[in-house]
């Protein structure tokens, strides 16, 4: 656990480095990607999410306590190693106690990931903008603000997120890590637009928590109305996602 610990320390950090770093480089004033378009941050946080997913080898990569609670109810293990003949050598067995480990690394991950962003940008966060765009950078929010249709959107869009890396597991694939990076950006293109697919509690409370401390001038409101919205619909749809799991996939 200590060494999965530090895993989904690291890995979270490098997803929500890169994936901040794409937002911010899409919607901050003079940078070399402004107005790159919701295509190119679908495409960052997908290579974001590939690259974490082989930081945390490790833990099983779960970066992402929706994924967690989906293999906690769906009964699987949170990580496995096995040996050249398939037989098991190591695991982490899926407990409410190891659950809780999990979820506290990745929000430490993902608050770490949003600091880094944050110092790579740090000069065009310094320079006039929109109070809105500065959050942007660290957190999700609504087109179009109705707190029970943005959850449900949340819900949604974490359950195919969860339900279909759960149906990776049994499946045979060499694309590893490269599969669930273009499942999140089908996600982000097919079901983003209402609420920006936070589809993962620690990827935006940890850098909500980073854009509330860290000194950027203008910044406005972390606007923790809506905060709850992006973690307990991400919660939910993981829930939902490991009952038909445990149901159909297993």
């Amino acid at each position: 656990m200590q060494q999965a610990f530090w895993s989904e320390i690291l890995g979270t950090a490098m997803l929500l480095l890169l994936g901040a770093g794409v937002v911010a480089n899409v919607i901050l004033p003079r940078t070399k990607g402004f107005g790159g378009g919701w295509l190119l941050i679908n495409f960052g946080w997908g290579l974001g999410v590939f690259a974490g997913v082989y930081v945390a080898f490790k833990s099983g990569a779960h970066l992402n306590p929706a994924v967690t609670v989906g293999l906690l109810t769906a009964d699987q293990p949170f990580f496995q190693m096995k040996d050249d003949a398939g037989m098991v050598t190591d695991s982490i067995d899926p407990t409410f106690g190891n659950a809780m480990w999990y979820i506290l690394a990745q929000m430490i991950g993902a608050f770490v990931g949003a600091v880094l962003a944050w110092l790579a940008y740090k000069k065009h966060f310094d320079q006039e903008a929109d109070p809105a765009v500065k959050l942007g950078v660290f957190s999700t929010g609504p087109e179009l603000r109705s707190y029970a249709w943005n959850f449900i959107t949340e819900v949604i869009a974490t359950f195919v997120l969860v339900f279909v890396v759960l149906a990776f597991g049994p499946t045979p694939s060499g694309l590893g890590p490269l599969a669930v990076a273009l499942l999140v950006v089908g996600i982000g293109a097919s079901l983003g637009g209402p609420t920006g697919y936070a589809i993962n509690p620690a990827r935006d409370l940890g850098p909500r928590i980073a854009h509330a401390v860290l000194p950027i001038p203008g910044k406005g409101s972390s606007d923790w109305s809506y905060a709850w919205v992006p973690v307990l619909g991400p919660l939910v749809g993981g829930l939902l996602a490991g009952l038909l799991g445990l149901a159909y996939i297993y």
